[in-house]
């Protein structure tokens, strides 16, 4: 039986309260924490975050897929929402961009990362620092907020991407800009991958087609959209043994099907459709 929308979700919310729970090290072994650990690679998705001003490692819980906050040109004064914030690690970073006159707002729909976020912005003295509760297919901001969003392997967890793409649009001002890292294919993966739980909590089987995300960031009427960094990611064979068999495996490595990390970039229109609260 197909898993509905709001299943995903709650396995998605569940897996994830866990894994903050967990350490950086066991997080980095797997796929974006899915708990599918290898012993054969460490740091399958992750960049480091380690020389980036603002970098807290009690928030960085080796979850992302790229650096969308060195990517995103935030200015001084700027108002950023990081969606899936997690334990903070991108909210931090994106604070020491912004300075004292700016703002930025972490959304997550995982209440125990919330308060680790939380306790790691008392300890860090930020009072420009907020967490909410929500869910990032009705981003809990008012439309027109925030000059700039990232986000860092989260799209890939929700089941419906264009309401995501459509929120982005509505909370950015006219010319406010996103960047935001993801896991994207090229070609289809097998079936047993697609469908396995754990994989699509893992960020891998939650992914669609990169020329499909593209185009649903179009669609959703953003310009100037820029790839700015993309990755190939490699899936370990002990990670892959769990979910294909000796043969599926010699296929699918043999089949140019390819798991990207991209971090995209995108712009709100200065001034676009009427009623869309841009103009």
């Amino acid at each position: 039986m197909e898993t509905s929308e709001k299943d995903l979700k709650e396995l998605v919310k569940q897996k994830y309260s866990e894994i903050a729970l967990q350490d950086k090290e066991k997080n980095q072994a797997s796929c974006c924490g899915s708990g599918c650990c290898s012993t054969e690679v460490y740091d399958i998705m992750s960049d480091d975050y380690s020389t980036l001003e603002g970098y807290n490692p009690d928030a960085d819980l080796g979850l992302g897929c790229g650096l969308p906050t060195q990517f995103a040109q935030i200015k001084p004064g700027d108002v950023v929402i990081d969606l899936g914030s997690g334990a903070g690690n991108d909210c931090f970073v994106a604070r020491s961009q912004t300075g004292e006159t700016g703002k930025v707002i972490g959304i997550d729909f995982s209440e125990t990362m919330l308060e680790k976020a939380r306790t790691n912005a008392e300890k860090l003295k930020l009072n420009n620092v907020e967490f909410r509760y929500g869910d990032i297919e009705k981003i809990p901001v008012s439309a027109s907020v925030a000059d700039v969003l990232v986000s860092n392997c989260v799209l890939n967890l929700v089941p419906n991407k264009k309401n995501v793409i459509a929120e982005i649009f509505r909370v950015l001002k006219a010319n406010g800009h996103f960047s935001i890292s993801d896991i994207v294919l090229i070609g289809e993966l097998p079936d047993t991958l697609q469908k396995a739980a754990e994989m699509y909590v893992g960020c891998v089987s939650g992914a669609i087609q990169k020329d499909e995300y593209l185009s649903l960031i179009k669609q959703a009427g953003f310009e100037s959209i820029t790839v700015q960094k993309e990755k190939k990611i490699t899936i370990p064979a002990d990670i892959l043994t769990a979910y294909l068999s000796a043969e599926e495996i010699e296929a699918f490595e043999n089949s140019g099907t390819g798991i990207h990390s991209v971090t995209v970039f995108a712009r709100k229109p200065s001034c676009c459709t009427p009623g869309s609260g841009c103009c």
